[in-house]
């Protein structure tokens, strides 16, 4: 499984999937469609699988028109988003798996930026040790999604389940986010190392335009403070040791910052 990230809109990322034995593509959260229909081409594969993590505009907004070119594409989305992503047919839910290139994907749930947020991990290919999280905007590269919808106690929940999959796990999240969640970070963790080298690090990368995504899960669980508000540091800064209030906090300052 060949992965492509595709820059859309003002800082969103779309990845198509490409299956080099059977020549089909796969994409997940177009945002809008005329850079996928411009990959396909390049390709020279048809799409035949829209996976959406939850409903939001710049996640769907591609969903109409790729259907129009290629009718025959199955669009999959979380069971709770009926009738709220264009074109859905196939409604996951937890522990349900789907399946590209050989590759086997679990779905897990993981409400918080939306009520009905899902997320794909596919298992390392064999041979390889890394598996692949396409994640929305459930986790970020250094931080993580608003609550629009969901509480801090459904966010805290669908982090853990994260934080608990192997740290050789890609984080193929959905925006360019990074250097500003890591400003916010040093605000909370500064004393961190892994933390002050990742922030030069992406700050250089940024000033040569380069992405920051994939990340990886152990780099996230070293630095990103949305996985780390139950670390004694992150609980000083937000003056709670209750894990949801912690959160909370951090979210809090977050959506301020």
């Amino acid at each position: 499984m060949d992965i492509y990230r595709l820059n859309a809109l003002s800082d969103n990322y779309i990845f198509v999937l490409h299956d080099r034995n059977y020549n089909t593509a796969a994409v997940v959260d177009p945002a809008e469609a005329t850079p996928v229909l411009q990959k396909l081409e390049e390709l020279g594969a048809p799409l035949g699988t829209i996976f959406n993590t939850h409903h939001h505009a710049d996640h769907v907004g591609g969903n109409r028109q790729l259907l129009a070119h290629y009718p025959e594409a199955v669009v999959y989305g979380g069971a709770e988003d009926c009738d709220r992503i264009p074109g859905q047919q196939i409604f996951l839910q937890e522990g349900d798996t789907v399946t590209f290139a050989g590759r086997t994907g679990t779905v897990l749930f993981v409400p918080g930026h939306t009520r009905a947020h899902i997320a794909y991990y596919f298992s390392p290919a064999p041979g390889s040790d890394w598996g692949d999280l396409f994640c929305g905007d459930t986790l970020f590269a250094g931080g993580c999604g608003r609550l629009f919808e969901g509480t801090p106690e459904q966010m805290v929940q669908s982090l853990s389940k994260i934080r608990t999959l192997p740290d050789q796990t890609r984080i193929w999240c959905a925006h360019e986010y990074t250097l500003k969640n890591l400003k916010f970070a040093l605000t909370v963790d500064g004393q961190n190392p892994d933390l002050q080298q990742r922030f030069a690090m992406v700050k250089a990368a940024r000033q040569r335009q380069q992405a920051t995504i994939p990340s990886d899960l152990g780099l996230e669980k070293a630095t990103n403070p949305f996985l780390r508000w139950d670390h004694l540091a992150l609980q000083k800064a937000v003056q709670s040791h209750e894990p949801v209030q912690a959160f909370a906090r951090l979210r809090s300052r977050k959506d301020q910052f």
